[in-house]
This record gives C-alpha cells, sequence and structure tokens, in this order.
C-alpha cells in the first residue's frame, strides 16, 4: 500500500468517512473507494452507510444526488469542476412549451441529470431500469430528457408510445462509431460486443449485448466468451479485469475516456478529508423538488 493509500486509509477513519468512487474514475481511485458502481447505485449504498462524511469520487450530478438523498450527511467533491456536459443539456422552457402542446406529457429524466432539470421532470429513470418505467407510466406522450440515444434505445422497446426527443448525449458514448466497432470485430470474431445505450443507434445495431455499466460487467462475467469489445468509457476495464482475471478486453475503438472523471485523484481525496474543501449543498427547496422524481422512479421500479 502507498503512503498516499495509507494516509486516506486513516483519514478515513478519523472523519468516520466512506469513498464511494464510479466505475469511470483511474483505477487508483477505485482501489481506495469503499463502494464501486453506477452513480444510482452509489446513491444507494450512500443512504445505507452509517458514515458522517461520503468522498463522492464522480462528477457533479452524482454528488448533488447523493446529497438529495442524505441530507443530514457531508457530501464532499475531490474535484468541483467535474462535472458531466450531458447532465445540463435540456432546455426548461421547451419542456414548458411540450407540456401546454401535450397535456398528458410525461417528462423522464435520466438520473444522469443536474438536481435543477430533475425538478422539471415527473420521473426519473437509470439506463438499466428506464424501459421498465417508461411501461409503467399511464402516459402516451413522453419527453426524454437530457439523452438522445437512451431515449431512442428506449422507445424502440415502447413502440406504442410517443416519444420525443431531446438534443442531449453523452460525448465519450456518441464518439465511438459503427466503423470502429466494425473493425474491432473483424481484428477479435469471437468476441462479443457490449455496449451501453448512450451509444448512436448504428452502434447499438451492432451490439451482442446493451446494458447498463454494471449489466456490462454481469454479462462479461457470467458469460463463457473468454474476450469481449466493450463499447462504453474504459474506467470499467479495472473492475472487468478484477472479477475477470483470465478474460481479455478491447476498446470499441474510440478512446473512450471521460476528461472529468479522469480529475479525481488520490491527492484530491487527502485534500478533501483533511479541509472538508468541496462540499456539495443543495437549498431545502431544490432537495425538495429534485426528490420527487427520485421517490417516483423507486415507486415504480417495484
Amino acid at each position: 500500500m502507498s503512503d498516499l493509500q495509507n494516509r486516506i486509509k486513516q483519514l478515513k477513519q478519523e472523519k468516520n468517512a466512506v469513498i464511494l468512487a464510479h466505475y469511470y474514475v483511474h483505477d487508483e481511485v477505485q482501489e481506495v473507494a469503499d463502494y464501486i458502481g453506477d452513480s444510482y447505485y452509489l446513491s444507494k449504498v450512500a443512504t445505507k452507510t452509517d458514515a458522517d462524511i461520503i468522498v463522492f469520487c464522480g462528477v457533479s450530478f452524482m454528488g448533488e444526488s447523493a446529497k438529495i438523498l442524505n441530507p443530514e450527511k457531508t457530501v464532499l467533491m475531490p474535484d468541483e469542476t467535474a462535472d458531466c456536459p450531458m447532465a445540463h443539456m435540456a432546455d426548461t422552457e421547451r419542456i414548458d412549451a411540450l407540456r401546454k402542446e401535450y397535456p398528458d406529457l410525461a417528462v423522464v429524466c435520466y438520473i444522469n441529470s443536474t438536481a435543477a432539470l430533475k425538478c422539471h421532470a415527473d420521473v426519473c429513470v437509470t439506463s438499466s431500469n428506464a424501459v421498465r418505467i417508461v411501461k409503467a407510466l399511464p402516459n402516451q406522450h413522453i419527453f426524454f430528457i437530457p439523452d438522445e440515444n437512451l431515449g431512442r434505445f428506449v422507445a424502440e422497446q415502447v413502440p406504442d408510445k410517443h416519444f420525443i426527443f431531446n438534443d442531449g448525449f453523452c460525448h465519450v458514448h456518441a464518439a465511438i462509431q459503427s466503423e470502429q466497432v466494425m473493425a474491432a470485430k473483424k481484428a477479435h470474431p469471437a468476441a462479443p460486443f457490449l455496449v451501453h445505450p448512450e451509444c448512436r443507434p448504428d452502434v447499438l445495431a451492432l451490439a451482442d449485448f446493451i446494458g447498463s455499466t454494471s449489466e456490462i460487467i454481469d454479462y462479461a462475467s457470467s458469460d463463457e466468451s473468454k474476450e469481449f469489445i466493450i463499447g462504453t468509457e474504459l474506467g470499467v476495464l479495472y473492475e472487468l479485469k478484477k472479477q475477470n482475471p483470465d478474460k481479455s478486453f478491447y476498446s470499441a475503438g474510440s478512446a473512450q475516456c471521460c476528461p472529468n472523471m479522469k480529475k479525481i485523484s488520490l491527492e484530491k481525496i487527502i485534500h478533501v478529508l483533511e479541509t472538508g474543501d468541496h462540499e456539495m449543498h443543495v437549498t431545502d427547496e431544490l432537495r425538495s423538488q429534485a426528490n420527487r422524481p427520485l421517490e417516483r422512479m423507486l415507486e415504480l421500479a417495484q
């Protein structure tokens, strides 16, 4: 164990802190985390911990979600500039206009969004429960925000509803091109292509499996294949290799790197634990409004 890792371990004990890390952060950060997962899993974990301080190694909307679900806990962000561009990619004026046009409109908001956007939604969804929740809604008209690609994937599974798509995207997943995937498949013909639904429709059409980050890990761990092509941010390779040391994993052909997630470092974790800097704050009003679609998600996901 390195000096930095030892210092983090010591500070966690002193401060009664827990470290949550998203799959997309650096390997060394995942190594010191108490829990590793996607944003929704980590927010749920945070509600069950008896720690006083949550250090959230991820981007800002994740820290917001953790604070909304855990208002009494201190949530610290190792890098307060780590943000997700897609989380902001929806226009509230368009939401208001569409509500006037379609009186029964349901605004379905991907959990990968800001708290401010969640306030304008009827229900939140994750990439793993979106289809189930949209099917359960009584509404015929669905405005899916902020990610267009995930919205189109859900719409294909729920053809009896009318979807309106939003011009938003994850730059990491949208950068994966079908030509690159076909080249990777040619180089590794025995490798199933496992892909996240934030990718473009023509890329999803080449997939052997489409699922959330955690579902991709589960699939690769249970499938008999010995090699896989991975269509999501490559930070997930840490967990894939840890669970499957005898298997090989390949990029779908692009860089597949989220620069914001990679801002998190061991030094920054130590800094916030020592100083209490970069605490996430959410107003009572914002918390109340943003929590409503999160609670509806939990209710419909049953």
